[in-house]
C-alpha cells in the first residue's frame, strides 16, 4: 500500500534540470517522492497539492552510486522520481 499521510510526505521536492525544463512544454514536470510512494499515491498528491488533474504518472527509481572519500568506500543515497503529465491548458508554478 502506498503512504496514506500527507501530500507533502509523499512529494519531496521538484526537479530543476536541463531535461525537466524542457518537459515542461508538454505539460510534464519531474518531482522527487518517497521511496515507499506508488503511482496513485503520487497523482492523489499532485492533485491535492497544486489543484490541477493528473493524466498519467511515470516512475524511475535511481541508484546510488559508489563513491570514494580518501580511503573509504561509500554510496550515495537511492531515489525514486516520478514524471506527471498534467491535462492540457493546466499548469504548475515551481517558481
Amino acid at each position: 500500500m502506498g503512504i496514506t499521510q500527507s501530500p507533502y510526505n509523499v512529494i519531496k521536492g521538484a526537479v530543476f534540470t536541463e531535461r525537466s525544463t524542457g518537459l515542461k512544454d508538454e505539460n510534464r514536470y519531474v518531482f522527487n517522492v518517497a521511496f515507499e510512494a506508488n503511482k496513485v499515491s503520487i497523482r492523489r498528491a499532485i492533485e491535492q497539492i497544486y489543484r490541477v488533474h493528473v493524466e498519467e504518472v511515470n516512475t524511475m527509481v535511481r541508484q546510488g552510486k559508489q563513491r570514494r572519500l580518501r580511503y573509504q568506500l561509500g554510496r550515495t543515497p537511492r531515489s525514486k522520481r516520478a514524471i506527471v503529465r498534467i491535462r492540457a491548458g493546466e499548469k504548475i508554478d515551481l517558481i
